[in-house]
């Protein structure tokens, strides 16, 4: 975490910065996982779609970071974390389809990001100017 990080005031039920290294790091091995097997599964039904919803998932993921903490502007952050969440539960049901083991993998992620979503939410309610 930054500097900038540790000034704001946080909603409750925000864990510690130490949190969320492990947290991500399990999450991203499970995403890992979950889609070499989608990709391995025999049968992928609306391929073209589920792999531009998880390239669009997987920038949105990505760009958070910068909004958030380069930026420092939770409430760009949050509406990017929004359209994370949906397109996550998106891909979930497409891949449920291909593979079950494969959505589900991603039920721990998705329960991470909504938390994440209340906290972003916290942090952009407490902290405006």
């Amino acid at each position: 975490m930054n500097a900038w990080y540790e000034t704001l005031r946080k909603p409750p039920l925000a864990p510690p910065s130490w949190v969320f290294s492990p947290v991500w790091t399990v999450l991203y091995v499970m995403i890992a996982v979950s889609i070499f097997i989608y990709f391995r599964s025999p049968s992928k039904p609306r391929l073209s779609l589920t792999v531009s919803i998880l390239v669009l998932h997987l920038l949105s993921n990505f760009i958070w970071t910068w909004l958030f903490f380069g930026l420092r502007a939770p409430g760009l952050a949050l509406a990017d974390i929004l359209f994370l969440d949906m397109s996550l539960l998106v891909m979930m049901v497409l891949f449920w389809p291909a593979s079950r083991t494969a959505a589900l993998l991603l039920v721990p992620y998705f329960a991470w990001v909504l938390f994440a979503t209340y906290l972003n939410y916290g942090f952009f309610r407490l902290n405006r100017q």
